[in-house]
């Protein structure tokens, strides 16, 4: 990324002398042709059409290497407009002056003279400054174009490297918490532990593989929640204390996967505990036309929450930068906490469905 960034601010990988040989070798054979009468020319026309790019060359240099960079890309446009024509304006009397004056003493054995009038030189050398002006700013474009291209890729690689952190952050943990269920169920010989293997193989699966891609319907994720919660159940007696409602006008509206879990998770674990009195959770998912929101309260026990902090696997820190990876500036995540309630809201806003 410091060498993306450092190609922006010192420009582009302009070749000089490769630019200016492929111009002017063109240029040259152009005027070649334009000045010779037969269109088969001699050696007065080579000495002719070397002299008279001689007198342009130096106004374009000009241009493309000082006025350009310095006066038009910093948005000098005034500055630049006055001083764009008065090279054409100089340089076109220093053409006459020349062709009039010292071509004379360069070339004796030739006689030379301006076969052009000022309001045509003027012309031509307009035209020749505004078009490689023009070819110029068309080779910076697709250049800084390129460059563009390539730095979205890095943010797009970067941004998928940080989520696979992320996720990496949340499976062992929530495998972690649902074993230590799993194992009070058998020491406790529970009926229902072979349901809660079962269950939590598919929460498993879904978290492993089915969330392994860029985007899941709200109906896969809603699903994942419920069977998350009613595992959850088996460790905790008070089940009637656990509330999810939702409604939802598109179950296909589509959002990033393992966005809401570790949310949830967080309930259960710093808010459902059998020291606590009075414990409960209550979770509302609702979506309709491009906006979707997530609410979750549960109990509130600072003390409590104080002494796990250091144990959790994924903190609020980790779930507001995944969110700001996969929805910048398109999500409203708050957090509320009252003397018995913990409350989280969080709002996306997207135009994809």
């Amino acid at each position: 990324m410091k060498n993306i960034n450092s190609q922006l601010v010192n420009g582009n990988n302009h070749n000089v002398l490769k630019f200016n040989s492929v111009l002017w070798f063109c240029t040259f054979i152009i005027l070649l042709f334009i000045f010779s009468e037969d269109f088969s020319p001699k050696k007065i026309d080579y000495i002719y059409t070397s002299s008279f790019l001689a007198t342009i060359i130096i106004p374009v240099v000009f241009n493309l290497y000082i006025l350009v960079p310095y006066l038009l890309k910093r948005e000098k446009y005034l500055q630049f407009g006055l001083a764009f024509i008065s090279t054409i304006i100089v340089f076109t009397q220093l053409n006459i002056w020349f062709f009039s004056y010292v071509i004379d003493y360069v070339f004796p054995d030739y006689y030379f003279i301006s076969y052009h009038s000022s309001i045509k030189l003027i012309i031509i050398f307009g035209v020749f400054l505004v078009g490689t002006t023009l070819l110029k700013l068309a080779e910076d474009w697709i250049y800084f174009n390129r460059i563009e291209n390539k730095r979205l890729k890095f943010e797009k690689q970067q941004i998928e490297t940080q989520l696979s952190a992320l996720r990496s952050q949340i499976n062992p943990h929530f495998l972690f918490n649902s074993l230590n269920v799993i194992f009070a169920m058998a020491l406790e010989k529970k009926e229902d532990t072979t349901k809660a293997i079962v269950q939590l193989s598919d929460i498993l699966r879904y978290v492993i593989y089915d969330s392994n891609t860029e985007k899941v319907s709200l109906k896969n994720e809603i699903g994942l929640l419920k069977n998350y919660i009613e595992f959850q159940k088996f460790s905790h007696q008070n089940s009637d204390q656990i509330k999810f409602t939702h409604k939802i006008a598109d179950y296909n509206f589509l959002i990033y996967p393992m966005i809401l879990l570790p949310l949830v998770e967080n309930s259960f674990k710093h808010g459902i505990k059998g020291d606590i009195e009075n414990t409960f959770i209550n979770l509302n998912i609702t979506q309709s036309n491009h906006e979707f929101h997530f609410f979750i309260e549960n109990n509130y026990n600072e003390n409590s929450l104080n002494e796990d902090k250091k144990h959790s696997g994924l903190g609020i820190e980790n779930i507001q930068k995944n969110l700001n990876i996969v929805y910048p500036n398109t999500h409203l995540f708050e957090i509320t906490k009252m003397e018995r309630k913990f409350i989280i809201s969080l709002k996306l806003f997207t135009n994809e469905n």
